[in-house]
């Protein structure tokens, strides 16, 4: 076994492939599985959040995910594991409501599975699901609108955050960037989280569709509390420390 007491930068590279692997560390079960003190670990973890390739939370550390492309490259990404999620999250559209659709190639996939017959007003800020939305025959569409950001795909500046603050929303398929049962929700871009905070403010039932690479982890903005989620969907099981965190928290969790 190797000595990792007295190889710190051999240390160090098997943290961050944890990180890479797992998403998160916890300090008790590194110090123990290389025999090193949980101040050693501590310190490590510390220099590792410098670099930007974690961030320190009690007891441990998560993996600061990076960002996955534009919102044209994202719809190529985990393709299978997103229609799947899509299918679920479209049979809990409630018919006669009013439902918002962020955006994200995720998202865009729950527009193409909503059933035929459902009759709802649907509302986003993305051209592209927008269109999708237009191809269901007893869906009203609004498409909320302002200057595009090309790299999230939708609109998100003032005049967007205005539109939806005039709107109550009875169902809301959030997107996001990164998820952890302590962080909560996170997203890379600044003016998009103040768009979904208003967002969150606005909506009855907050419902959110992840693969299950975004968790658990963290990127840059804060929008939400996992207090404040109504229902999570995911692709597959999470592991079962991962699990029993989530288990806490009051939000209803399904599996596609």
């Amino acid at each position: 076994m190797l000595d990792y007491a007295a190889f710190p930068d051999q240390r160090q590279k098997k943290i961050r492939e944890l990180l890479n692997s797992n998403g998160r560390v916890v300090c008790t079960v590194l110090a123990r599985e290389m025999n090193v003190s949980e101040h050693t670990i501590r310190r490590d973890l510390n220099e590792l959040a410098q670099e930007g390739i974690c961030k320190r939370v009690h007891g441990g550390a998560l993996s600061m995910l990076e960002e996955s492309g534009t919102f044209e490259q994202r719809t190529t990404q985990y393709q299978a594991e997103k229609i799947k999620i899509a299918h679920t999250c479209a049979s809990l559209i409630k018919s006669g409501g009013c439902i918002f659709i962020d955006s994200g190639s995720t998202n865009l996939e729950i527009a193409r599975c909503i059933p035929d017959d459902v009759s709802a007003t649907v509302i986003t800020h993305s051209p592209s699901i927008a269109i999708e939305l237009m191809k269901k025959p007893h869906c009203e569409v609004i498409l909320i609108g302002g200057t595009l950001n090309t790299q999230i795909g939708a609109s998100i500046g003032s005049s967007a955050i205005y539109q939806i603050s005039q709107i109550h929303f009875d169902q809301c398929f959030l997107g996001g960037c990164a998820l952890d049962p302590q962080i909560g929700i996170t997203i890379f871009d600044f003016e998009e989280a103040a768009f979904k905070k208003v967002l969150i403010e606005q909506s009855n039932q907050i419902i959110m569709g992840v693969t299950a690479d975004k968790l658990p982890g963290v990127a840059r903005y804060m929008i939400a509390d996992c207090e404040q989620l109504s229902v999570l969907v995911i692709d597959k099981p999470m592991a079962a420390d991962l699990n029993q965190l989530f288990d806490q928290k009051p939000m209803r969790i399904l599996f596609a």
